[in-house]
């Protein structure tokens, strides 16, 4: 069995700032963190291979200081790890992040189940692992609660609705987006912290995917931001005097004047 986890480093703020130029984040300067949603997807992976053994690789697309990122899913249970880090991937769009990653997979070769995070928490779009099954043409879930079974044919998952859940039999290889209901993170081990240390890091570039650059990065991104804003709101504040009859009566009044514009 071989797992196949993709992750990403995001900003550890509230505090986003963008490039006026580019329309893309500004990561320089600002802490980063393993993408909240991402490591129960690197659990998951690591309770399925405590269970039934095998491998687990962990793949991630951004600028080198990804590596820390990387290293602390070895901490966790990951056995290898791949960065694919190239100017030319920068500012990629979804479309264009999913195909990168698929084409890692693709080079990587034999694998049983790709997990992903559900969404990542600075652009909340939840289409990056959806992406990588359609790039990949495998089945795909999203939004799995609980992985029921697996074997080297096919897996077992339950699909969170707004009712309740679905459940779903789906070949392998495959995909799955996990949700936060999956499981609870475990802390990094003595142990782990050391193997992180240790591990040899791979690192792809555009040309060790054997991609055109105009697939990639901006170049390759079919949905561009032409301008961001912060909303601007205007808030009037009007104090009622008097009995509270009388400030029911004018309130009353108020809104009906608000209903006939």
């Amino acid at each position: 069995m071989h797992y196949i986890v993709c992750v990403k480093q995001v900003p550890n703020t509230n505090e986003i700032k963008i490039d006026p130029k580019t329309n893309t984040l500004i990561r320089e300067g600002v802490e980063s963190i393993l993408n909240p949603f991402d490591a129960y997807a690197v659990e998951e992976a690591v309770r399925l291979k405590e269970a039934h053994g095998g491998l687990i690789t962990a793949i991630s697309m951004g600028p080198p200081q990804c590596e820390a990122t990387l290293r602390e899913t070895v901490s966790l249970g990951v056995d290898e790890i791949i960065l694919l880090s190239d100017r030319r991937f920068a500012g990629a769009d979804t479309w264009a992040t999913s195909l990168t990653l698929a084409a890692a997979i693709k080079k990587v070769g034999d694998y049983t189940l790709i997990l992903t995070g559900q969404q990542a928490i600075d652009g909340d779009t939840a289409q990056v692992g959806p992406g990588i099954a359609a790039h990949l043409g495998i089945p795909q879930t999203c939004f799995v609660r609980k992985i029921e079974s697996i074997d080297s044919c096919t897996a077992t998952v339950q699909r969170l609705m707004e009712d309740g859940y679905d459940r779903v039999q789906m070949q392998l290889p495959g995909l799955v987006s996990v949700v936060k209901e999956i499981n609870s993170p475990r802390l990094p081990s003595l142990r782990g912290k050391k193997n992180a240390k240790s591990v040899e890091l791979i690192i792809w570039n555009c040309d060790d995917l054997g991609l055109d650059e105009k697939q990639t990065g901006l170049n390759g991104s079919p949905t561009q931001v032409l301008s961001i804003f912060s909303p601007h709101h205007d808030k009037v504040v009007e104090k009622i005097d008097g009995t509270p009859e009388e400030a029911v009566e004018l309130i009353v009044k108020r809104l009906d004047e608000l209903t006939k514009r």
